[in-house]
């Protein structure tokens, strides 16, 4: 294998990990557009958006995991904490709803797949822009009071909505989180990486019943990803929530814009 590729895919497997870690987000929204036009454009490969979707997924399941097991050391002294009957009630509703989505993906024309990603998009810049009235700091032992059956309902249509696109649902999960489930920003963009994660599971599994896995290349993304998603999560507990929610935003906004653009 090349070295310049080498160097490359470790590098965008720490950029697109550093932002999970850092928002709480799987990190496909950052890496794989990374992936599909650096490296060709270097000329150091050409990989298809089949094998892209593919090296994303795993990148998506190590930096998450990463991500989390850097909030999980972090420990009580640190502001941002996993809330884990968020992820219980969350993660389970998720996970069968990404995979009732999957099955429904297939009969779905390929445009309206994205016309959905497209509304949902905008629909979670707009929920991120709506003043949250819960405490922006979470500590570690707050107690944090949701309504359960609201919360597996919700995630389960997430999952459903992020099992038809193929993302991870974090970029609808985390604003529904905030504004209607109003749970702090610490402890949203912390549990939400958790809650990325158990999504993550089923389409890793997926994935390698196909043989569409460059795994040279993805080796090297997920040693980029166990740097880049600590070192995220580090970042996200020093810096000033209101900037985390900004950041979120703007990323969010991007997706939309882009998925927009592909679409007209």
């Amino acid at each position: 294998m090349d070295i310049l590729l080498i160097i490359v895919m470790l590098v965008l497997g720490l950029v697109g990990s550093f932002f999970s870690g850092l928002l709480g987000i799987g990190g496909a929204i950052v890496s794989f557009p990374l992936l599909l036009f650096v490296p060709s454009a270097l000329g150091v490969a050409h990989f298809t958006g089949q094998e892209v979707s593919s090296i994303s997924m795993f990148q998506v399941f190590f930096a998450s995991l990463a991500g989390v097991m850097a909030y999980l050391k972090n420990g009580k002294n640190q502001p941002a904490v996993i809330h884990k009957k968020l992820v219980v009630y969350m993660g389970s509703g998720i996970l069968f709803g990404s995979l009732a989505g999957g099955l429904v993906s297939g009969y779905l024309d390929g445009n309206v797949i994205n016309i959905i990603y497209g509304v949902l998009a905008i629909i979670a810049v707009v929920l991120m822009l709506i003043p949250s009235k819960a405490k922006e700091d979470g500590l570690a032992g707050q107690e944090i009071t949701f309504n359960r059956t609201f919360a597996v309902v919700i995630s389960f249509l997430v999952g459903i909505v992020s099992g038809i696109v193929g993302a991870g649902g974090a970029f609808i999960l985390i604003p529904v989180m905030l504004t209607v489930l109003k749970i702090p920003t610490r402890i949203t963009i912390a549990t939400s990486l958790a809650i990325v994660f158990i999504s993550a599971i089923g389409g890793v599994a997926g994935k390698l019943t196909t043989a569409d896995i460059p795994w040279e290349a993805t080796l090297f993304t997920v040693i980029g990803s166990l740097i880049g998603a600590p070192l995220g999560s580090w970042l996200s507990a020093k810096m000033n929530v209101k900037y985390l929610r900004y950041a979120l935003i703007i990323l969010i906004a991007l997706t939309a814009v882009k998925v927009w653009m592909s679409i007209l």
